[in-house]
């Protein structure tokens, strides 16, 4: 029970690796409150489920992209729970496109909900985490923030923002006791993935060192650790959860 009496906020959690990493930390004894953006019965499910666990659940339907949205939910969560010990910024988009084809809406609206998001919940919540004296922020960015990749340059651009702005927290805020770290997944398997041609999805796998793709709960062990107290002495650092494809 790693996570035993901790409160943890989840962005985007209502499925995907957001899901995944709630269920993980349900059965470690975390309090979880958790956003989505649409999938209203989705959330409902697993708030029901991780309720079982015998810990406090809430969803909260909010844009993690609007600052007025995060500055209401930080006070409502903190109204509900009392503390926050651990914030994980994982939602995002999506809008992949060669740059020569993609529009300055899709760009501006990636950077918005990948990026800005980010910006927004640690505003948010930061205040509770100087009051107290204690935080750990996690940031899901991407392999692809690291490397680049074609098509996705919007993408790419707003998940190396996020390992910026993860450097720069963790600067800023140690020495309150806060730590900042990000999580760089590389080909993850997801609902997503499996709607993929097979023949596609097995030449990447053959591509990785580990020679498979990975899965939400390896992502979900990763934020354990920089949730716990096991990396109390951690902060500033991306790992890349990825097979050794960047190895």
């Amino acid at each position: 029970m790693l996570l035993n009496e901790k409160t943890v906020v989840i962005t985007g959690a209502s499925r995907g690796i957001g899901k995944g990493i709630a269920e993980i930390f349900a059965r470690q004894g975390a309090n979880i409150a958790f956003t989505y953006s649409s999938s209203e019965a989705q959330a409902a499910d697993l708030e029901a489920a991780l309720s079982a666990h015998g810990t406090k659940i809430k969803a909260y339907k909010s844009d993690a992209s609007n600052f007025e949205a995060c500055e209401k939910l930080a006070e409502a969560v903190n109204a509900d729970f009392g503390q926050v010990d651990v914030l994980i910024n994982n939602a995002g988009i999506t809008k992949d496109n060669l740059l020569m084809r993609m529009s300055e809406e899709d760009f501006d609206e990636v950077i918005r909900v990948n990026l800005k998001s980010v910006f927004n919940m640690t505003k948010a919540f930061q205040r509770g985490f100087l009051k107290q004296r204690s935080g750990s922020i996690i940031n899901i960015s991407s392999i692809v923030g690291v490397k680049g990749n074609a098509g996705q340059a919007n993408y790419a651009a707003s998940k190396a923002g996020i390992i910026g702005f993860t450097k720069s927290i963790a600067l800023e805020l140690g020495s309150r006791n806060i730590r900042s770290n990000a999580i760089a997944p590389g080909f993850i398997e997801t609902e997503m993935t499996d709607k993929l041609d097979a023949a596609v999805v097995q030449q990447w796998r053959d591509g990785i060192p580990l020679k498979r793709g990975g899965s939400v709960e390896d992502v979900a062990n990763a934020c354990l650790f920089f949730a716990s107290d096991l990396s109390s002495y951690v902060t500033g650092q991306v790992l890349l959860v990825d097979g050794g494809m960047l190895t």
